[in-house]
């Protein structure tokens, strides 16, 4: 066994077993976990600074702030920090909602250095009986193909149904699939039904990750994010780990982290080279760089994305979330070249987005990219002087039944920038701004559980 050595802020054992140390830890407010691991481990804010390469007194204002009436203490959100502090501390990476920390890893007995399979049996270790009736027992199984076959067609329908369903029942019936694959993995599989359940789950962890961020739960959505990307290493899946990838750079991508965003698309790409994700997350890393003005690195990663698009089949079902097909792409160019300010490309596969997103009834069949399309006719009209039509397209968008909040929030605050600068004396203006004030404090209303 290969022993690790601490860390100077390794949070001892008995801290780690707290009710309130593991709540703040799921919640990934390490302010309260500094606060704690001082109080009850006697670990000082100077040993913390020092494991996770933060200033002392920036850790001692996180321990702080909450607690001594200045509001809401400062949150540690990006990526590669939360996993400085969990190393730092030696935090278990499943209590944080990541997978096993290196350090955990080596921790684990060797396994690789086995006996010689004669001498197990001369000293009475292994039977030969033993291990023929454990491979017996993992034949055996308590459910059966049928079964599998019917969770997998639930997961399709949800992945088809996320562009128009309602959240809240999105959730509530993502959430009941994960409750009864979970279920079903307690139950006695065999080693491939197992693997496929884990599949399974992996799966609904990103659709759950996917809207819960939509309904403003950020935190959740983090976690089940998270699960996803462990179940993909777990299960050697490649496809999950980089739509977990994807999801973060989308996480970043709304939250102005670009860096992150740049590290989680290469990640991405690294976990799958052959699937449509790849589509997606050269799609991001073009909004990104649109937002911090690289222009080159915009139209480098748009070509490469319809490069990667060309080269897929056509996809039986466009709609699925998890599937990237050509209609999307109008959408994806449609963000960049309106960060660019070329207006005439942009409002053209605005209006392209929303012929394809509506149906030959006049229904919206992808009402959250429609919305995003009108949202960009109102900043490429409001960059022309139509005030009017500007804000009518925005107030459409924004009374949309189905929409992911961080991402039309993202798209509104460009209008409402272009508005203020522009119009600033204008009573619509004004009116609109406060529209999105109003939305942004009710997006941050507290976390659910699940």
């Amino acid at each position: 066994m290969t022993e690790v050595a601490p860390t100077p802020a390794a949070l001892p054992p008995h801290v780690l077993e707290r009710a309130d140390v593991r709540s703040a830890i799921a919640n990934h407010d390490f302010g309260e976990v500094f606060r704690l691991a001082r109080l009850h481990g006697k670990v000082s804010y100077a040993k913390i600074a020092e494991a996770v390469g933060y200033k002392r007194e920036h850790i001692g204002k996180m321990a702080r702030d909450e607690t001594e009436g200045k509001g809401v203490r400062p949150r540690i959100t990006q990526y590669r920090k939360i996993l400085e502090v969990v190393d730092g501390l030696r935090i278990p990476g499943h209590l944080a909602g990541l997978a096993p920390r290196p350090w955990e890893l080596e921790r684990r007995p060797d396994t690789t250095q086995t006996a010689d399979p004669s001498t197990l049996l001369a000293q009475g270790g292994v039977g030969l009986w033993d291990i023929a009736e454990l491979l017996r027992q993992t034949e055996m199984s308590s459910i059966n193909s049928a079964a599998l076959e019917s969770i997998e067609q639930g997961i399709d329908q949800l992945a088809r149904a996320y562009p128009y369903a309602n959240a809240d029942y999105l959730h509530e019936r993502t959430r009941n699939g994960l409750q009864y694959v979970v279920k079903q993995l307690e139950g006695r599989t065999t080693l491939r039904q197992h693997r496929e359940l884990l599949v399974d789950a992996g799966w609904l962890f990103l659709l759950n990750a996917c809207v819960q961020y939509d309904r403003g739960q950020r935190e959740a959505a983090n976690l089940s994010k998270a699960a996803a990307l462990r179940i993909g290493d777990e299960a050697g899946h490649g496809e999950i780990k980089a739509w977990a990838w994807e999801i973060e750079a989308w996480f970043a991508l709304t939250q102005s982290r670009w860096q992150d965003m740049l590290d989680a698309v290469e990640a991405g790409h690294v976990a799958d080279q052959s699937h449509s994700v790849g589509v997606q997350l050269y799609a991001h890393k073009a909004r990104a760089a649109a937002r911090m003005g690289d222009a080159r690195l915009v139209r480098d990663s748009l070509d490469a994305g319809r490069a990667r698009l060309d080269r897929l089949p056509r996809p039986e079902h466009p709609e699925h979330h998890f599937i990237i097909d050509p209609d999307k792409w109008d959408f994806y160019e449609m963000d960049a070249y309106r960060l660019l300010g070329d207006d005439e490309r942009a409002a053209d596969h605005a209006r392209s987005v929303i012929r394809i997103s509506t149906g030959p009834d006049g229904t919206e069949i992808s009402p959250m990219r429609a919305a995003e399309a009108r949202l960009t006719l109102g900043v490429t009209a409001a960059r022309t002087g139509e005030i009017d039509e500007a804000i009518g397209m925005a107030n459409k968008a924004l009374d949309a039944d189905r929409k992911s909040l961080p991402s039309l929030l993202l798209v509104a605050n460009e209008l409402d920038k272009e508005l203020r600068s522009r119009y600033p004396r204008e009573a619509a203006t004004r009116d609109f701004h406060e529209r999105i004030l109003t939305i942004t404090r009710g997006a941050s209303t507290p976390d659910l559980p699940f």
